[in-house]
């Protein structure tokens, strides 16, 4: 199962995907995760990065793509993965999908979690709350949720015009969605 997790801020996607990896028995990829372990273990591309985010610019896209394409290339993914913090952006989801064309791993599925902006809002403001941080307040919160609605939107559309996305409410307890999820991908996980 090759698997894209989609969704807001504070949807979910992270707890999700930790479950949703003990469940599927494949490897979660964060690429924030994956970008920070490329930069401690020294690479060519790590090293490449780390200059960039040095200079304090966003590494490119073919530098993630690279490190996407060797990730893919373990062992550990043979049966599919989770993916989760790319795409961000229309030209990513592209260059993904081609990637994955090319190396005989289609995507499956892209999963969004939906939970409306306000929600988002409050969970965020409740997490940072507890967590004593301040830079999370509702007006920020919405500035980052406008954004990412701006940039997804168009890799929601994609997924969709791929015959690719599946929704899945995001509200409910942890069980409740990941019970959902399990629902809407089961016809793969049965065929797979």
């Amino acid at each position: 199962m090759r698997l894209v997790l989609l969704g807001a801020p504070g949807s979910g996607k992270g707890t999700q995907a930790a479950r949703l990896k003990e469940h599927l028995q494949v490897p979660h990829i964060s690429t924030g995760d994956l970008l920070r372990a490329e930069v401690a273990a020294g690479t060519p591309l790590g090293k490449e990065a780390k200059d960039i985010m040095a200079r304090g610019e966003l590494v490119s896209d073919a530098i993630l793509l690279g490190m996407l394409e060797d990730r893919f290339s373990r062992p550990d993914t043979a049966n599919g993965f989770i993916l989760d913090g790319y795409p961000r952006n229309l030209a990513q989801a592209d260059a993904l999908d081609k990637l994955l064309q090319r190396i005989g791993q289609p995507m499956d599925f892209a999963l969004q979690l939906d939970v409306d902006n306000e929600l988002l809002i409050e969970r965020i403001a409740g997490r940072a709350k507890a967590e004593g941080r301040d830079d999370d307040n509702p007006e920020s919160v919405r500035k980052r949720l406008k954004i990412y609605d701006e940039l997804t939107a168009p890799v929601i559309e994609f997924y969709r015009q791929h015959g690719q996305l599946t929704v899945v409410d995001g509200v409910g307890s942890m069980d409740e969605v990941f019970n959902r999820i399990v629902e809407a991908i089961a016809p793969a996980t049965e065929v797979g």
